[in-house]
């Protein structure tokens, strides 16, 4: 297949009735209590996620997305009474790192959505935060789809992190339909989140507890972590009618040197995919591994890995999954760095050979999205077999809902 037979993908061939109240609102009260739907062999049946420790593979390798979200979300009120809510998304100042930016002292510019942006023409908005710090903020170029917002404060032993973490609110998911309540900058967190980045979940992350953990470390099933930033544009359904011009979302990662050993030690048995940001991660490390083949060279601005790239190699004589980690390893060696950054825009259409993975961990997904699309790459046609025993059996869908455990279909 050529990259043509994937442009042409049409959105329609995705989608599926979602009811409103088959949305979860809120989480469970225990996480590992959630419903696990497993299929293996093209088989259906429906588990609790916290006997997941039996499901796995003995000495098999667990990845997990290890990003933090970020308290994005901020609320001003204008003198006239209207509210103005900013949501930053990515960084829009000189340090284009996400991480870096959130650890700005005085001042920094982020590229955010504004909500009611018409009342918020001009002038600046304020709101106190850290023992009254005052946060000043003003309203920057228009662009596409948002506004670049720059932010300044009067303190340079405060972050940009801490007065979000202070000031901010938990950036939920548009679908779910209610404010956020300060449960959720516990409940929409993964117990293993580190990196500080995201405004929106690993949501397969979600269901895991340190029980659940010690359970699988008694099974002698190793884990590990990569890093993807998740941006908003996960939650972006596909409006175009083929892929062909569906812009897919920039995102950065990183992952260190032993996730990628580890990798290697794992190329002949079983690697599991804890959500679909970690297999996007995964697989950007075998296409950097492919690039690197052939010739291609990057330094300390990191990697990138565009949205088509892969599709245009296909014809290509590829190299296998442990050739390409070893170009990988033995390029960080040329470099003399233990963790490589970048940025993928990587797009997994169904008919996309998955290479880094054959177990996904994931929770139920959007209709017309291009995670959807992803679970078809990963199962084939069986993904409405999945949807369809979903639904029919009491599951509950997206961001706070149940979870899926697939084994890789075979091409």
């Amino acid at each position: 297949m050529n990259v043509e037979h994937f442009t042409r993908i049409s959105i329609d061939d995705y989608t599926y009735d979602l009811p409103a109240e088959r949305i979860a609102f809120y989480p469970l009260e225990k996480r590992d209590e959630s419903a696990l739907l497993l299929y293996q062999n093209g088989k259906t049946e429906k588990k609790v996620f916290r006997d997941i420790d039996e499901l796995l593979p003995h000495g098999s390798l667990l990845v997990f997305n290890d990003t933090r979200v970020v308290q994005a979300r901020l609320l001003f009120q204008k003198d006239t009474g209207a509210n103005i809510e900013i949501f930053c998304l990515e960084p829009a100042g000189e340090i284009k790192d996400v991480q870096l930016a959130f650890q700005e002292k005085k001042k920094s510019s982020w590229f955010c959505l504004v909500g009611n942006a018409k009342k918020w023409k001009h002038g600046s908005l304020s709101i106190k935060t850290i023992n009254g710090l005052e946060l000043k903020v003003t309203r920057g170029e228009r662009l596409k789809d948002g506004y670049v917002v720059h932010f300044q404060w009067n303190n340079e032993s405060v972050s940009f992190a801490e007065i979000l973490e202070d000031a901010g609110k938990t950036p939920l998911p548009p679908y779910i339909s209610r404010n956020a309540e300060e449960s959720d900058k516990e409940r929409y967190q993964t117990i293993f989140a580190r990196q500080s980045g995201s405004v929106a979940a690993p949501t397969a992350g979600l269901h895991f507890t340190d029980e659940v953990l010690k359970n699988l470390r008694e099974k002698n099933i190793e884990t590990t972590h990569v890093t993807l930033h998740v941006g908003a544009g996960t939650f972006k359904p596909v409006s175009t009618k083929t892929m062909k011009d569906h812009d897919m979302h920039n995102e950065q990662i990183m992952v260190s040197r032993h996730t990628i050993q580890l990798l290697k030690k794992h190329c002949d048995g079983d690697i599991i995919s804890v959500g679909t940001t970690s297999l996007r991660t995964l697989e950007s490390i075998y296409w950097l591994g492919v690039k690197l083949k052939q010739g291609y060279v990057f330094g300390d601005e990191g990697f990138t890995i565009n949205q088509w790239e892969p599709y245009e190699n296909m014809e290509n004589e590829l190299p296998g999954q442990e050739e390409s980690i070893d170009l990988v390893l033995e390029y960080m060696d040329k470099l003399n760095v233990d963790i490589i950054h970048g940025e993928t825009s990587l797009i997994i259409l169904p008919g996309y050979d998955v290479k880094m993975a054959n177990v996904l961990i994931t929770n139920f997904h959007q209709p017309r999205s291009t995670l959807l699309l992803l679970v078809a790459a990963f199962v084939g046609n069986d993904w409405k077999k999945i949807y369809n025993f979903a639904l029919s059996n009491d599951f509950r869908f997206l961001s706070y809902g149940d979870s899926c455990l697939l084994f890789k279909t075979k091409n």
